[in-house]
């Protein structure tokens, strides 16, 4: 595939832009108002924050989770006199906005499974795709890689860890973008670098009793509520391992998850030469939001460049298994197949939605996750229908399960059905 230069400014949609992501890339896109247009946002509930988004950069469509919070954004445009932005609403919205003709780069920043469709539809309409929501790839693997295959849609890493890793490949490799065929090109190894979130010091005993704003607290990265507290179980390393299988088109057997609490680098690449590649920076989102948005280029991203004068020693340490037994699974499900990897996704999001609402402990996240993962691990995944169809009865499934947990859960979350979940 031919990779474009930026000579022409980029048509943008942002899905899920009042998210952290969504924040980040508009931070840069307003660095280099020259080089990027921004035709379409999307939210879920933040009206006041989209509102602003929408006297700023002036996009030409937004889309909001439901009607009413669309009506909300509406009458604030029509109150400021704004009456040439289109405001829709739902997940079909959300694949028109990402699949619209005028558009040729979609970020796609929603958090969730609820990100796969109008992912999947920009993938399907041939866009530049940067790639934040995981899910896609951790609930539909080779459906979606065959998708991006077939289309030949560009597709760009935001995630640090995979960015990170596509920085340290061959310039050939990342051209290629998803037959990236690694072995034919010496390498031997991904090594995925993760922090262990703020609970890496404490004993297993005492996890137990550990409160959501604990668990938000991650001692490198601002982020959402639910990826920080997936780092804290470290499923949210296990969510990239399953990627990163797929992104770069390797075995489970050729990644190896490394400790490394500084977050400094953000991922390595080894070769069969003996040489390891890194890449560094500062733990900031919007290094990889640049990257991928100028990518073969490089513009400035409003982030510092590293001090290595005061910067803390490298640490590197294996993992323990038993302390983030959500890794494990992870990984044990990549092995297994898609079924297993679409179950533990929406078991997931169930589970530590529940624990973020105060209704079960932070250790039980992993039982719910485990429990899911074998009930539908033998489940037929063939096609996107499938996909859908299984996530909506895992996650009805786990909600059951809540009840073994806690007496007073009547009912978590309504369906995930027709809802978007949206930062």
């Amino acid at each position: 595939m031919s990779v474009e230069h930026l000579d022409n400014c980029r048509n943008l949609c942002i899905l899920g832009s009042t998210g952290s992501i969504g924040k980040s890339t508009l931070d840069v896109v307003r660095l280099h108002p020259d080089k990027f247009k921004v035709l379409s946002l999307s939210a879920n509930t933040r009206v006041d924050l989209l509102f602003e988004q929408c006297i700023e950069f002036e996009p030409e469509h937004v889309v909001m989770s439901t009607q009413h919070h669309a009506d909300q954004l509406l009458e604030r445009l029509k109150q400021a006199g704004i009456l040439n932005i289109s405001v829709t609403f739902g997940v079909q919205a959300l694949v028109d906005i990402a699949k619209s003709r005028s558009t040729d780069t979609v970020m796609a920043a929603i958090v969730g499974a609820s990100g796969l469709l109008p992912t999947l539809a920009a993938v399907e309409a041939g866009k530049r795709v940067l790639l934040a929501n995981k899910e896609a790839l951790v609930t539909s693997g080779a459906i979606f890689i065959e998708a991006v295959k077939k289309s030949g849609a560009q597709l760009l890493p935001i995630d640090s860890e995979h960015n990170a890793i596509f920085q340290c490949l061959p310039m050939n490799v990342q051209q290629q973008s998803v037959s990236c065929q690694l072995a034919e090109n010496g390498i031997t190894k991904i090594l995925l670098t993760g922090s262990g979130g703020p609970f890496r010091t404490l004993s297993n005993e005492e996890l137990v009793n550990v409160t959501p704003e604990q668990a938000c607290a991650h001692p490198n990265w601002v982020m959402g509520r639910k990826i920080s507290v997936d780092s804290a179980t470290m499923m949210n390393k296990g969510l990239e391992f399953i990627e990163a299988k797929w992104l770069f088109d390797i075995d489970a057997e050729d990644i190896q998850v490394v400790l490394h609490p500084q977050s400094t680098i953000h991922s390595m690449v080894q070769y069969k030469d003996g040489s390891v590649i890194a890449q560094m920076g500062n733990p900031d989102m919007r290094i990889p939001i640049a990257h991928a948005l100028a990518f073969p280029q490089r513009i400035e991203s409003g982030v510092e460049p590293l001090d290595f004068f005061n910067v803390a020693a490298f640490e590197f340490q294996a993992v323990d298994f038993e302390k983030y037994p959500n890794l494990k699974l992870a990984i044990e499900a990549c092995k297994k197949g898609q079924a297993a990897c679409t179950a533990l996704n929406a078991a997931n999001e169930v589970a530590v939605d529940a624990f973020l609402n105060g209704l079960i402990k932070f250790t039980e996240i992993f039982k719910i996750n485990e429990t899911s993962v074998n009930k539908f691990v033998s489940e037929k995944v063939i096609n996107i229908d499938d996909v859908v169809d299984l996530d909506s009865r895992v996650r009805k499934f786990s909600r059951s399960l809540l009840k073994t947990f806690s007496e007073n859960v009547l009912e978590i979350a309504k369906p995930n059905s027709g809802d978007v979940k949206q930062s």
